[in-house]
């Protein structure tokens, strides 16, 4: 496609979201390197924590979510990027089954788990200085949920790229396809967790 042709096409629209997770994965999406700036001539990116864009200016053609929902906060935002993107993407494998964050729906062993794990986080734990004993409660931190839900156990989601952190070849090669109406899968090496 030509310079002229390809400035011509309206560019489609990107909305990513960081929840429960630790911003790997749009770590990965700068992996991309010198490729963003390709990215770039087939996209604008509207609500990001990369362009600190809270809202939706309008609607989008592609949602990506990294992390799982730990907390209501995690809920509605993904809730919200449903309801604004027409392909919603989760990206990594917090957002695929939890990751990290998820593990302590493994260990939480009695009738309140949710409460064995805030009281081993801020005031059993080993190394714990917490001198009031008290777990933070302020009506400004989002409920927590019972337990982390991956993105497909909260809304429907289109497609998974897996990874810890996915490499940034298969986040632009998934991207690239997806915008050229090209994309039919993952190609068997592509998906390598070395």
């Amino acid at each position: 496609m030509s310079e002229r042709s390809q400035a011509e096409l309206p560019k489609a629209r990107i909305a990513t979201a960081s929840l429960a997770g630790c911003f790997g994965c749009h770590m990965a999406i700068l992996d991309i390197d010198e490729r963003l700036m390709d990215l770039m001539k087939l996209v604008e990116v509207d609500r990001s924590p990369l362009t600190d864009k809270k809202r939706f200016t309008q609607r989008c053609d592609i949602g990506i979510i990294e992390g799982g929902c730990c907390n209501e906060e995690n809920v509605h935002v993904l809730q919200d990027f449903r309801r604004n993107c027409d392909v919603l993407i989760a990206l990594g494998q917090c957002a695929i089954m939890g990751g990290l964050p998820a593990m302590r729906n493994a260990i939480m062993h009695s009738d309140e788990p949710l409460r064995e794990c805030l009281d081993e986080a801020y005031i059993t734990g080993r190394y714990i200085r917490n001198t009031t004993h008290n777990v933070p409660n302020d009506p400004a931190l989002p409920l927590l949920l019972d337990e982390v839900y991956p993105c497909a156990q909260v809304v429907e989601i289109d497609y998974q790229i897996p990874g810890c952190a996915p490499e940034g070849d298969i986040i632009f090669d998934t991207l690239s396809k997806l915008l050229t109406g090209k994309f039919r899968g993952f190609e068997r090496e592509m998906i390598k967790f070395d």
